[in-house]
């Protein structure tokens, strides 16, 4: 629930800034707004590199229930679905939308499958028992955020949807608020079947769930829709890496070649190519949890500048149109980007102490970029 909170917080603000700046950049084009050339490229080589280390880490979630079911590699797996969603990018926007949301349609089903599983069991544990205290629920909650990763991506897509300036904040919206009531209801049903101490074992929860309530059939059954489901995350977090990279490459601050689109296919290939390049890279790390956790360093970095940039915008540019406008204000001063600086921060600080390292380390690397670039 606190993750879900955090994400509000965020989301209305990329609503805002979407309606003002509906542009495949995304967040980009909104620091560049607020704070400039460098600033907007260290923000942009953060989002790059968490759509590219995200997508390393659910194409292992996917390999991992893929070797469940048949004993496949697990790193032949991850590479053969990074290719194969490769090539559906490259195919076309429309074609990657309708297989989002087919997948997304069998993911949905999966979900609530698993919550009417666990309905005869609800009441079955203490909801509230907390065996690390205050401290284990906000690291935890810090990890989770993952679960709500995607939201974002959807401004990325501004300059292909119809009516961006109203459709895109709806979309954002929606899609938190959907995100929240499946994901609460989900774990209320997990822990009530499995207990929190099975689920924390386990490499297949969801399936494992369903296995001791329903039997093995459903083990398999639910495992199939997992496989839908990481590998609908890898499309759109791939997809929209890609879509920043060109937008990017559009505004001279990564390299020309970046920006290169098929004749045909009307697609950024060059940098469908690149991502998939280098996800494959990140997969060669095998561990989910610390790919994980810098994916969330670097988007809640990527946050509290977001959250900054509206709230400047407001000061600095008060005149600009902007068809959607944060709710709850002093004056000029929006509230709740503001408590979404604040919660991103916080949780920020609750990642382990590898993943504050590794994700700051690759923070430096973009300022450094960033002054190699300034100098061109």
């Amino acid at each position: 629930m606190f993750s879900a909170v955090v994400s509000i917080f965020t989301g209305l603000s990329y609503a805002e800034l979407s309606s003002m700046f509906p542009k495949a950049g995304a967040e980009y084009e909104y620091t560049l707004k607020a704070f400039g050339k460098r600033i907007a490229f260290i923000i942009g080589w953060l989002i790059i590199l968490s759509g590219i280390v995200g997508s390393a880490t659910v194409a292992l979630g996917f390999a991992g229930y893929f070797n469940a079911l048949s004993a496949f590699p697990v790193f032949s797996a991850a590479l053969l679905l990074i290719i194969a969603l490769s090539l559906v990018i490259f195919y076309g926007i429309k074609e990657s939308a309708w297989l989002a949301i087919i997948f997304t349609i069998i993911e949905s089903a999966g979900l609530i499958i698993v919550i009417f599983t666990g309905v005869p069991y609800f009441g079955s544990v203490d909801y509230f028992a907390m065996p690390r205290g205050m401290p284990g629920i906000f690291e935890a909650a810090a990890l989770i955020f993952f679960a709500y990763i995607g939201f974002e991506g959807i401004v990325k897509l501004s300059e292909e949807t119809k009516e961006p300036e109203k459709t895109i904040p709806r979309g954002l919206l929606l899609a938190i608020f959907i995100s929240t009531v499946l994901y609460i209801t989900v774990a209320v049903s997990a822990v009530s079947v499995a207990g929190w101490e099975k689920l924390s074992l386990s490499d297949a929860p969801l399936a494992d769930i369903v296995f001791i309530a329903l039997g093995g059939d459903a083990f398999v059954f639910l495992s199939v829709i997992a496989l839908f489901a990481t590998a609908n995350t890898v499309l759109l977090m791939m997809l929209s890496s890609s879509r920043i990279i060109y937008g990017m490459a559009q505004a001279f601050s990564l390299p020309g070649v970046l920006a290169r689109v098929h004749p045909e296919r009307r697609t950024p290939w060059v940098a469908i190519l690149a991502v998939a390049a280098f996800t494959m890279l990140f997969v060669a790390s095998g561990s989910i949890s610390l790919v994980a956790g810098v994916t969330n360093f670097m988007l809640f970095v990527t946050f509290i500048v977001i959250n900054g940039a509206l709230i400047l915008l407001r000061y600095r540019e008060p005149a600009l149109q902007r068809p959607f406008r944060v709710p709850v204000n002093i004056g000029k001063l929006p509230i709740l980007p503001l408590a979404g600086i604040v919660s991103c921060a916080f949780m920020l600080l609750q990642l382990r102490l590898e993943v504050i390292v590794i994700g700051t380390v690759l923070t430096a690397a973009g300022a450094a970029l960033s002054l190699v670039e300034m100098r061109q």
